[in-house]
């Protein structure tokens, strides 16, 4: 536990080094504290989009290649995510509502 605790946080650095998120939230079986052994790292990355969804995701996930976790990455834009986390049905409610803020840019 402690481990992916220590790995989480080098990847909180990574990526609000290279990608200046608004904000990074933790999600998923980590976030409620049911996860074990096999359970990927789910995290929902805030920021603005410039250029494709897709390339932008990709490039987070290769960015934090080599810290040994398995991990699903999510970027959403802060519009995205303000209109959306009181949606039921979206992905952002359950981030919003159990989720664990790693990161959040200072205003």
């Amino acid at each position: 536990m402690i481990e992916i605790e220590n790995k989480l946080q080098q990847a909180v650095r990574l990526l609000a080094e290279s990608f200046h998120p608004e904000r990074i939230i933790l999600f998923g079986s980590w976030a409620r504290g049911t996860a074990d052994y096999h359970s990927d790292v789910d995290l929902l990355v805030v920021c603005h989009l410039q250029g494709p969804r897709r390339k932008l995701m990709v490039a987070m996930d290769r960015s934090l290649r080599g810290l040994g976790f398995a991990r699903d990455i999510v970027v959403m834009s802060p519009e995205e995510f303000e209109r959306d986390r009181h949606i039921p049905g979206t992905l952002a409610r359950p981030a919003w509502r159990e989720g664990k803020i790693l990161y959040e840019k200072e205003s």
